[in-house]
């Protein structure tokens, strides 16, 4: 019974513990497949924390914020609402937002280092009146100073607002629990537990996935202050260039929804892995393009530079 084909097409008169269960193997499922919403995200965020521990927070406080949109949406499945998605292509705009999202957060990352990218001038003085009285500090509690050329801590804050933006972007999985499974509850708080186990299932796997995407920071015979810059460079790079790809993709797909369409089968049932289309290559682009040379530059920049004398080499 609970074969492939039955989690993926689940027929109708589930038992409620049934439709929970199944919730969260399709959120499982979901994050542990190549997702545009998600691994480009995740990593940037996990690979700016430096450490399995940080990256596996990174994955747990952008799937919080996933999680809740996942709720309100399987809620507003339930009241017919979402029907919405099946008239509008709501991907280019969601794409847009998330993209100028992840934009910002890599500028605010960039300001006051010796890094500078297209358009960072152009944004600094824009900015700059929201943000002068901020400019050059770090954004833990005490506050202090940046030094030159210093690279600020990823705002682990943002991942929420990035999980719960990214949310609403409509794939096969969510087609599954918002027309299919959470329909079949009672009333609309047992229909938003369909999104938080499907929420909570894809959180277990980004934690995994954080932490494998924080692990390629720990670079042998490198110091602390060392991996932490290349994270955080990382990180800065991937955020403000994958961020302007989102939106430039973004912009495409709402001018062009037909592009939906455009995809080449795979022949595998499993969403994410049955066709490859233009989410697969904004993924490609951000995670393997993007993040994969801003970690090689970060590396080149660091080795250039030999550690003080007496800086601790942390253990892999």
């Amino acid at each position: 019974m609970w074969n492939l084909d039955f989690i993926l097409n689940p027929p109708a008169g589930l038992t409620i513990p049934t439709i929970l269960a199944l919730g969260f193997i399709l959120g499982i499922m979901h994050g542990a497949t190549p997702d545009e919403h998600t691994w480009p995200i995740t990593f940037s965020y996990s690979v700016g924390s430096y450490s399995s521990r940080g990256g596996m927070k990174a994955g747990f406080v952008f799937s919080s914020g996933f999680t809740l949109q996942r709720s309100i949406l399987t809620a507003l499945g339930f009241l017919g609402l979402a029907a919405v998605y099946e008239v509008y292509n709501l991907d280019g705009p969601v794409y847009i937002i998330v993209g100028f999202v992840m934009f910002l957060a890599g500028w605010y990352l960039l300001r006051g280092s010796d890094i500078h990218l297209p358009l960072d001038h152009w944004l600094e003085r824009l900015l700059h009146p929201f943000f002068r009285d901020h400019s050059h500090h770090s954004t833990v509690a005490e506050r202090q100073p940046v030094a030159e050329g210093e690279l600020r801590p990823v705002p682990l804050r943002m991942a929420i607002l990035h999980g719960f933006v990214a949310g609403w972007g409509f794939g096969g999985f969510a087609v599954i629990i918002v027309f299919i499974l959470a329909p079949q509850m009672p009333n609309v708080w047992w229909a938003a537990l369909v999104g938080t186990c499907f929420g909570l299932g894809t959180m277990v796997m980004q934690i995994a996935t954080g932490a494998f995407f924080a692990r390629l920071a720990r670079l042998k015979k490198l110091t602390m202050a060392q991996i932490q810059r290349i994270g955080r460079s990382t990180a800065a790079r991937t955020l403000y260039l994958g961020g302007l790809a989102f939106v430039v993709v973004g912009a495409v797909v709402a001018a062009a929804p037909w592009l939906s369409s455009v995809a080449l089968s795979t022949g595998n049932p499993i969403p994410n892995l049955n066709s490859i289309g233009y989410a697969t290559v904004l993924i490609v682009v951000v995670v393997g393009i993007i993040g994969g040379t801003s970690i090689w530059k970060a590396y080149r920049e660091v080795s250039a530079r030999p550690p003080p004398a007496g800086a601790t080499v942390p253990k892999p």
